[in-house]
């Protein structure tokens, strides 16, 4: 019986398309390109995998990806719900079946065609007049952002954060695109000057407080932490992993709150991802935060414990997040500046870090926390290296 999963299953191959505006191909096509890249990383067949994890609203099914793939073993197929809140819950599904035994070679995936194709951030997207958005889209929160700024709103009457604190957050996050050929923002350097002058979207959010909309795909190949000893690559162990829901939970709305500025699914989880791990965030050389929006960053550090209620702001002035700050954070771009694959990106590039092969590395990096996505049921990871 596995009493905890720290250390019992890593991942061990990753595999990624290009990211761009139009990919010119299939949501299927892209997710076989980033699974075949995977297992050629790890060093396996394609037949050898024998366990599929899916985000719930990928359009690509196991069995169609099993036929396409030639498997003919898959005897794991589970799903995990709720959007960009799935990213990390994938990865844990398959770190368990793999530290069971229920699968050898576990694959995680997102592939979709955001940009030329469904496009989250457009009415009658992702959020539907039902359920508790009938009480929100009718009064104009129509799309996450405008829903994301009510909580940045608050924040900022709350502590005094200001809006050149979510431009450093921006800032730092292109300054490591800029270092990252494949980024879509790679080649356009961004100041704290140009990020106050960007148009207005959803007060207080401006254009570079909004995630990119992206074509691509990311995979990535889960074994136990026995089969990954005679594997292709360093594997990253997967040293905690944690699911968790806040009260009065909404999807994007979660406004009957005590405390709107706090991230509770992240708060609540955050205590059992550290106890398992065996570590605090002050071990933490590298964070990989899922950053559909600006505020939502200043946030997580409240809630995982880099710093207070209330200091998320200042913590992130004066460079902090950048390469050599005092918590390098997503060091490819993440879904501000690399691409939105709702943030299985930023796991690959947690996996990079604790290889030593990323573009952007962390010097000696040896613990990454990794997160899902914020406003809704989530997850996070602790990514190890040795």
């Amino acid at each position: 019986m596995v009493e905890s999963l720290k250390d019992r299953a890593c991942i061990v191959g990753i595999g990624e398309t290009e990211y761009s505006k139009s990919s010119g191909r299939s949501e299927m096509r892209l997710a076989l390109e980033a699974i075949l890249a995977a297992c050629e990383d790890a060093g396996i067949k394609p037949k050898e995998i024998d366990g599929i994890v899916r985000f719930s609203v990928d359009s690509n099914q196991p069995d169609e990806l099993a036929r396409n793939l030639g498997l003919d073993n898959v005897r794991f197929f589970p799903e995990v719900f709720f959007g960009g809140g799935a990213g990390c819950g994938i990865v844990e599904m398959a770190a368990l079946a793999a530290a069971m035994g229920k699968a050898n070679y576990v694959v995680c995936f997102r592939a979709l065609n955001e940009r030329s194709g469904f496009r989250y951030g457009q009415m009658g997207g992702v959020m539907p007049m039902m359920g508790h958005f009938q009480y929100s889209i009718p009064f104009g929160l129509i799309a996450p952002g405008a829903m994301v700024a009510v909580m940045a709103r608050r924040h900022m009457h709350e502590f005094g954060t200001k809006t050149t604190d979510l431009g450093e957050v921006a800032v730092a996050f292109r300054k490591h695109a800029n270092m990252n050929p494949k980024a879509m923002m790679y080649g356009r350097p961004m100041t704290l000057e140009d990020h106050g002058k960007a148009r207005m979207i959803s007060d207080p959010l401006r254009l570079f407080d909004f995630c990119q909309e992206t074509d691509g795909a990311a995979a990535m190949i889960i074994a136990s932490a026995e089969r990954a000893k005679d594997l292709k690559q360093k594997p990253a162990y997967i040293m905690a992993a944690e699911q968790g829901m806040g009260s009065w939970m909404e999807m994007m709305t979660s406004y009957q709150r005590e405390h709107i500025w706090d991230l509770e699914e992240y708060t609540r989880l955050a205590p059992h991802l550290w106890k398992e791990a065996g570590i605090g965030p002050k071990d933490i050389d590298c964070v990989q935060f899922y950053d559909a929006f600006t505020p939502l960053v200043i946030m997580q550090l409240e809630s995982f414990g880099f710093c207070k209620f209330g200091e998320g702001g200042p913590f992130v002035r004066d460079g902090a997040l950048q390469i050599g700050g005092r918590l390098p954070t997503n060091t490819s771009g993440g879904c501000l500046s690399e691409a939105y694959i709702h943030g299985l990106n930023q796991i690959v590039e947690g996996v990079r870090q604790v290889r030593g092969t990323s573009l952007v590395q962390v010097p000696d990096c040896k613990h990454v926390l990794v997160t899902a996505g914020s406003g809704i049921p989530t997850g996070a990871l602790i990514l190890g290296g040795r």
